[in-house]
């Protein structure tokens, strides 16, 4: 007589409650966790997933750093028409953040791998630096040096296939014995002049590094010109914002200004385009400084210019007017950038005027 396979009564029971301390032991047990998505009013909407890849026009992953700024907000939006769009801050530097920003996150912190683990990014615009007056030297350097180097090691450990970096005309530093006209080859001298921005020079040294290091990232470092427009929250912004701005006696430097939304522009057309390599981005028209600052509506206060000790002084006295000490200098000496490689090679040209540029701060006073 053969033997019957089917459980016994008994044995079936233990099995469940088996099965029950296994399901409750599970659930009890601590998980680690991406960090938790910020909520929104408007719910999700569902993408159709297709194949990705660079400048391919289809739906991939991009993840967006330093979310909550103007220039992001402006690249969000353009990448929102082809991409699914991931976008994070890392400064903390405020409680409330637009909804631009999907996670709160440090890049030093475990939980930052997940984001990558979860989204499986396609391409990365790293927008995000804490500037010289919003932090500690310390801090700064911890989350724009260290915490750069980790996000481009879990570039690499995920396959991103696109990478792009803002840096900063600053890193050339002002000095009398520039050029007229500063290309891509010329050195970067500003940790030399001015240690107030030595992160930044540290960090597109970084970026550098990779991009010969490890091309399949396919790195562009763009170092812009002056950003300004509505929304953006830098010190030239904030200066030609205010009624009156401080002017050194026999000094009147030119500069040059791009506005936020053909920043933006660019950001898309350098991540779209696989270019790799290093590019200023400037329009071809420049202003003296005093006439920007005319042209913006403002008033003119002048401070002696010499000796320098004295001039630092006489702009600390200003108090909220002030601007940073290391500023001091692009007010004596112009940093005229060369953006023509940029523009021949992405095809890119200005659409604001710089009189419609200064005129939006003239027509908030």
């Amino acid at each position: 007589m053969s033997q019957s396979n089917e459980p016994r009564p008994e044995a079936e029971s233990e099995q469940q409650d088996s099965g029950a301390e296994k399901a409750a032991s599970r659930k009890s047990a601590p998980r680690r966790k991406t960090p938790a998505r910020r909520q929104t009013d408007s719910a999700p909407t569902k993408t159709k997933q297709a194949a990705s890849g660079i400048g391919s026009g289809t739906r991939g992953k991009v993840l967006v750093t330093g979310a909550a700024g103007a220039l992001a907000q402006h690249v969000i939006a353009l990448l929102k028409e082809n991409y699914d769009v991931v976008g994070v801050e890392f400064r903390g530097l405020q409680a409330d953040y637009p909804d631009t920003v999907d996670y709160v996150v440090d890049f030093n912190q475990w939980p930052f791998e997940d984001v990558f683990r979860e989204h499986g990014f396609m391409g990365i615009i790293h927008l995000g630096r804490i500037r010289f007056t919003q932090s500690t030297r310390n801090r700064r350097y911890s989350a724009n040096v260290v915490g750069t180097a980790r996000l481009l090691r879990l570039a690499l450990k995920y396959g991103v296939e696109k990478v792009v970096a803002l840096s900063t005309f600053h890193v050339y530093g002002a000095d009398a014995r520039n050029p007229s006209l500063i290309d891509e080859e010329y050195p970067m001298r500003a940790a030399n002049l001015m240690p107030e921005v030595v992160d930044a020079v540290e960090l597109e040294n970084l970026f550098n590094i990779h991009l010969y290091k490890n091309p399949e990232l396919n790195i562009t470092i763009l170092r812009p010109c002056n950003i300004a427009g509505p929304g953006i929250n830098n010190e030239i912004s904030r200066m030609l914002a205010q009624p009156v701005v401080p002017c050194l006696f026999g000094f009147s430097p030119l500069m040059q200004f791009i506005h936020v939304e053909d920043m933006a522009e660019a950001v898309m057309r350098s991540f779209e385009r696989n270019h790799p390599g290093v590019y200023n981005v400037a329009p071809d028209d420049y202003v003296a400084y005093q006439d920007a600052l005319q042209l913006a509506g403002c008033r003119r206060l002048f401070l002696p210019s010499v000796p320098p000790a004295l001039a630092r002084r006489s702009v600390r006295a200003l108090g909220r007017y002030a601007p940073p000490d290391y500023l001091i200098d692009f007010f004596k000496y112009a940093v005229i950038i060369d953006g023509g490689l940029f523009a021949r090679t992405f095809d890119f040209t200005p659409q604001h005027s710089l009189a419609n540029l200064l005129g939006h701060y003239r027509a908030h006073k």
